[in-house]
């Protein structure tokens, strides 16, 4: 089954068909699978569904397939209600067979770094050799998953054509990065802009027409390579601003300047200047780990990425800086760390999502148990927390929980942590907070 109605030879990749209709002529549904259902491809999965195409997850996790099925979200990137509008046309499984009968396969798999920030794509490699097994003639594979520049059109590649098919012509082959943000409220799959690179125009076209169909916006690059890099650059560039302000926050508190104030008066240039507001570090699927793919990947090429590089040294040490703010204030004004209760409020990498994923609460919780502390936590989202393999007790009310600890210390700002209820805190420690914030303690 073809994607499209076929397209003159000399079609331009920057204006590609629509899904619906291929210069005048209508097309057939199609038949989408979605390889990994976890935080980027379940939204995937269901936008498909949402735009009439009958979808099917595929996942080797046993407990995301039940949860899909039952129409329970297994995480907070897809409302409860935008499965159950789906259930009619979206299932999951665990069994591949299927991938043969379909005309869209987009892979959604994890692409994480191992303990020394070396890219792993072990995962993306399996699930590319299960879809290689099942490929057939005509179909479509986009991947989704982070890659360095020229994954795709080399080893993704020639794992696909191990199956006897040339990319290009036997199938057609693309990378579109997905740009999910969790807990935002504004933007989704819908509405955020969708970029797209093929192997060819046509590999291109034709991946931009599928998603058409329920984004608003495709933008088309020259090759997968631009498209590859385009993700990278947008998370090393908040890497980047992310590690400006969390160093310029530091120096702010050794020259005794409020660094929210600052921000706020910089901020009010129309031109030139974007805000970002410094942290307890950064965390989460994308920012720790994106950077690191072109950081390995240059390096082979002898180019060292030395802008990316740092910022991550400086975003790793900022709860280690932290940890020492809170040891400077509990010996001025508590008499020491060692047995003090410090409350972390927020441990997941960003507010009011449950993801826990290179949270900087873990190292923070880490060293402040090594000077002596006795850590809790506190978090709406989270039941059981574990930094560097202690578990850290779980504090159940909020408010006897900041009233009764020597220094809280909020890691990531949810909602439920309202000014009033920090006012109730001892000492507070708030490097993550909004502008608005003003703890008895800041950075």
């Amino acid at each position: 089954m073809d994607l499209i109605a076929t397209a003159p030879a000399h079609e331009a990749p920057a204006t590609p068909a629509g899904l619906g209709t291929a210069l005048g002529t209508p097309v057939r549904p199609v038949e989408v699978a979605v390889v990994g259902i976890g935080y980027a491809g379940l939204p995937l999965a269901v936008a498909a569904a949402a735009a009439g195409h009958r979808t099917r997850g595929l996942d080797l996790n046993d407990f995301l397939v039940a949860q899909v099925n039952i129409g329970r979200p297994p995480g907070d990137t897809v409302a409860p209600a935008e499965l159950a509008a789906v259930s009619g046309l979206l299932d999951a499984t665990t069994d591949p067979a299927f991938l043969e009968q379909c005309t869209v396969i987009a892979l959604c798999v994890p692409t994480p770094v191992d303990a020394h920030g070396v890219p792993d794509l072990g995962p993306l490699l399996a699930a590319t050799r299960t879809v290689r097994d099942r490929l057939t003639p005509g179909q479509l594979v986009i991947i989704e998953s982070t890659i360095s520049p020229g994954t795709t059109d080399g080893v993704i590649r020639a794992v696909l054509e191990e199956s006897g098919l040339t990319a290009g012509s036997d199938f057609f082959l693309a990378f579109s990065p997905e740009r999910v943000d969790p807990g935002n409220e504004r933007y989704g799959l819908h509405n955020t802009p969708k970029v797209v690179g093929g192997l060819t125009p046509e590999c291109a076209s034709r991946a931009a027409a599928f998603y058409r169909g329920f984004a608003t916006e495709v933008h088309v690059t020259r090759s997968t390579r631009e498209a590859e890099a385009a993700k990278i650059l947008e998370n090393t560039y908040r890497q980047v601003n992310l590690a400006l302000i969390n160093e310029f926050a530091q120096i702010c508190h050794r020259l005794d300047v409020d660094v929210w104030d600052t921000i706020d008066a910089a901020a009010t240039k129309p031109f030139g200047f974007t805000p970002f507001r410094p942290g307890t570090g950064v965390g989460g699927h994308c920012i720790p780990v994106d950077p690191l793919y072109l950081v390995h990947r240059a390096a082979q090429e002898g180019i060292p990425f030395r802008m990316a590089e740092q910022a991550q040294r400086v975003n790793d040490s900022m709860p280690i800086w932290v940890a020492s703010r809170a040891r400077e204030i509990l010996a001025e004004r508590a008499g020491g760390v060692r047995g003090a209760r410090v409350l972390l409020l927020g441990v997941t990498y960003k507010p009011d999502v449950a993801d826990v994923r290179h949270s900087p609460a873990e190292p923070l919780a880490a060293e402040l148990h090594a000077l002596g502390a006795e850590v809790s936590f506190h978090d709406p989202y989270v039941e059981s927390f574990t930094a560097r393999g202690r578990d850290i007790p779980a504090a159940r009310d909020l408010g006897a929980a900041v009233a009764g600890a020597d220094l809280t210390v909020v890691v990531q700002r949810h909602r439920a942590y309202r000014d009033d209820v920090l006012a109730a805190a001892r000492l507070l420690l708030d490097p993550s907070g909004p502008a608005s914030c003003r703890g008895t303690a800041r950075p």
